[in-house]
């Protein structure tokens, strides 16, 4: 069963950086497509950022591009979301999620086939 724990969430100030991280088990990190989502206050989940298995594809919300770096690494069963020139917009619980299918598919929810417990980050003006 896989499980996935993340970390490095926090409160910084608009324009700071934070890097999240999220660590993998029960199974084999590298046969899985992996994914970052968030979720404000009122808010659905949303999509941030998704890595293929090898990390040769990325892809970004458009509110992530050239703000956010999305990255594995498959010898450690990590993933990480480096999120710079952060904005009070970004204020939410950010998900990390081993997704299934195929790419066009994972910026859903509905392609996700585990989740972790999340991680709080709090932009402050």
């Amino acid at each position: 069963q896989v499980q996935l724990v993340e970390s490095g969430g926090g409160l910084v100030q608009t324009g700071g950086s934070l890097k999240l991280s999220c660590a993998f088990s029960g199974g084999t990190f590298g046969n899985y497509a992996m994914a970052w989502f968030r979720q404000a206050l009122g808010k659905e989940r949303e999509f941030v950022a998704a890595i293929s298995w090898s990390g040769a594809a990325t892809y970004y919300t458009d509110s992530a591009k050239g703000r956010f770096t999305i990255s594995r690494d498959n010898a450690k069963n990590t993933m990480n979301l480096q999120m710079d020139s952060l904005e009070p917009e970004d204020t939410s619980v950010y998900y990390c999620a081993a997704v299934k299918g195929a790419a066009s598919g994972w910026k859903y929810p509905h392609s996700v086939s585990s989740w972790g417990q999340g991680t709080q980050v709090t932009v402050s003006s």
